[in-house]
């Protein structure tokens, strides 16, 4: 279980900054409903099941906007009960990644959450992120909280550790509390968009050193290859990211580190 007497093992305190007293009141230290939000796409046979699984653990509601899928992949999210919203895109709007997280984001305010899980299809929150999530969210002196995101490599033992691969060494914002009004905003980029609107950041968070593993690069050589591709098609000149990292994922012989769940 999370120790709130270890609390500074896993949180960095916030820096609380003067704002309004709209925004004061909004914050509230109970009975606060959790709502995680996705992006789908062809995730059949993939972690899509998995991810939905771990998150019905903790969520209260799950939101989720498909990006025209052709594989069955809206079939699976309507199998599990807390999706409470299911939007299915007629047109996919992966090469423009800004407005896909702008209608997800837009579907999941809709159901009045008071925080959101911003989660990708292959995103699995550890044993202790879970157990500390209700304490991270029944609080009132922060608005966002970031983790350890970890990039496992060719399976679930093992991941990847080096110059241009150290997300894990760095924080990653997933999860805000919604206030209404508010004025949130994705940068206008067609890939690597920020999951969390940029203007969330100016508001005091906490830092956690609470893991989650990120398999998109757990599969197969072969997967591992076609998403090269993908961001290759998509980002040519390296404009949203860098052609440097990019050609790191055909890396023969990546270091890679042992992986463990335990603080």
């Amino acid at each position: 279980m999370f120790d709130p007497k270890k609390r500074r093992q896993h949180m960095r305190e916030p820096i609380l900054e003067t704002e309004p007293a709209s925004i004061r009141r909004i914050r509230k230290s109970q009975n606060n409903k959790l709502t995680a939000m996705l992006q789908v796409r062809n995730e059949r046979g993939r972690y899509l099941e998995e991810v939905l699984h771990n998150l019905s653990d903790f969520v209260d509601e799950i939101v989720i906007v498909d990006d025209a899928s052709t594989d069955g992949t809206p079939d699976i999210c309507r199998s599990y009960p807390k999706v409470v919203r299911l939007e299915v895109l007629e047109q996919p709007l992966f090469a423009q990644e800004w407005r896909l997280r702008n209608v997800l984001w837009q579907a999941a305010v809709s159901t009045s959450p008071d925080w959101l899980l911003s989660v990708d299809a292959d995103e699995l929150y550890g044993t202790q992120a879970k157990q500390a999530m209700r304490e991270l969210i029944n609080q009132e002196h922060a608005d966002w909280v970031a983790f350890r995101f970890y990039d496992m490599w060719g399976g679930r033992t093992h991941y990847r550790e080096d110059e241009l691969w150290k997300l894990h060494q760095r924080h990653t914002a997933s999860l805000v509390r919604y206030i209404p009004e508010y004025p949130y905003f994705y940068p206008q980029q067609n890939h690597h968009v920020p999951r969390l609107p940029l203007s969330c950041m100016v508001l005091p968070g906490i830092n956690t050193e609470l893991k989650v593993q990120h398999l998109g690069w757990a599969g197969s050589l072969e997967d591992r290859v076609r998403k090269y591709l993908r961001y290759k098609r998509i980002d040519p000149d390296g404009q949203w990211g860098s052609l440097e990292h990019y050609e790191s994922i055909l890396d023969p012989e990546p270091r890679l580190v042992p992986w463990k769940e335990e603080q």
